[in-house]
């Protein structure tokens, strides 16, 4: 087999529904933040740059799990778990010190505002590349 053929298998698949979900996150948070820095910064500047920052590994994790290669799953490796950690610590702080973020962030308690994907997401994404890594063939 072919050294690109264990990228085709994160983006195959149940992969590909993947991909396409952070990538209307990656739109999504994106295009939020964009608004709220431009419109109105000084409101809550913590939690819009946050929000970007989320679209940020959001993009970053869309690009690696559709490239799929053996530096992609290493980069979407990292944005996943940068992710899952995020929201785990903003949801924790949002709801310990709501004062600390008076607007919303995609992070917030949890992705509450989202449903609660932004929790769920990078823990479907983690256990894709886990489960798309053991079906790949290895290498010789």
């Amino acid at each position: 087999m072919r050294g690109d053929d264990q990228g085709e298998a994160t983006r195959s698949g149940p992969g590909r529904l993947l991909v396409a979900v952070y990538a209307i996150f990656a739109l999504a948070a994106g295009a939020r933040a964009g608004v709220q820095i431009a419109t109105r910064f000084s409101e809550a500047p913590v939690a819009y740059a946050l929000s970007a920052f989320a679209a940020v590994v959001y993009i970053l994790a869309t690009v690696a799990l559709a490239m799929g290669g053996r530096t992609s799953r290493r980069v979407a490796l990292i944005s996943l778990s940068i992710e899952l950690a995020g929201v785990l610590i903003v949801g924790t702080l949002s709801i310990a010190d709501p004062a600390a973020f008076p607007d919303a962030t995609v992070w917030s308690v949890y992705g509450r505002g989202y449903g609660f994907i932004p929790l769920v997401l990078p823990v479907v994404g983690l256990y894709w590349l886990r489960r798309s890594a053991v079906s790949a063939p290895s290498r010789t």
